[in-house]
């Protein structure tokens, strides 16, 4: 099923959602495609969420969370949650998070084939590759 064909909204990354952005961010099955991995503490989540939460969104699927896209310091931060991904979910959330910071800067790894189509799908372009 393909995001045309889903309840697909974008909301602002308040508290409710911090712990949902931590647990993907260090999950397993993404981790790869992080530049760095990390080990995030639910305090340091909390420290880091209090002063950023504004700058992050999440996509919700049926009014679930399904990914997370923000941009601190110009740095785009994207990740869309295993269960979700290739249906347009992180083409969706790469769109919007551009319209709200178009001089986001993407990186990406190389290696990392699926981000990759993921941002020129949205129609952007790679700044980026490491």
């Amino acid at each position: 099923m393909k995001v045309a064909d889903l309840a697909l909204k974008l909301v602002p990354c308040t508290e409710p959602y911090w712990e949902f952005v931590r647990t993907l961010r260090m999950d397993e099955r993404v981790a790869h495609g992080f530049i760095e991995k990390a080990n995030i503490t639910p305090e340091q989540q909390k420290k880091y969420m209090e002063i950023h939460w504004s700058a992050f969104f999440i996509a919700l699927v049926d009014d679930v969370p399904a990914g997370y896209a923000g941009c601190v310091d110009g740095d785009i931060r994207a990740c869309v949650h295993p269960d979700f991904q290739r249906r347009g979910v992180g083409v969706f959330l790469m769109r919007e998070i551009m319209k709200r910071f178009p001089n986001g800067i993407a990186r990406v790894k190389i290696d990392n084939k699926a981000c990759q189509r993921m941002v020129a799908a949205s129609g952007h372009v790679i700044h980026h590759l490491i």
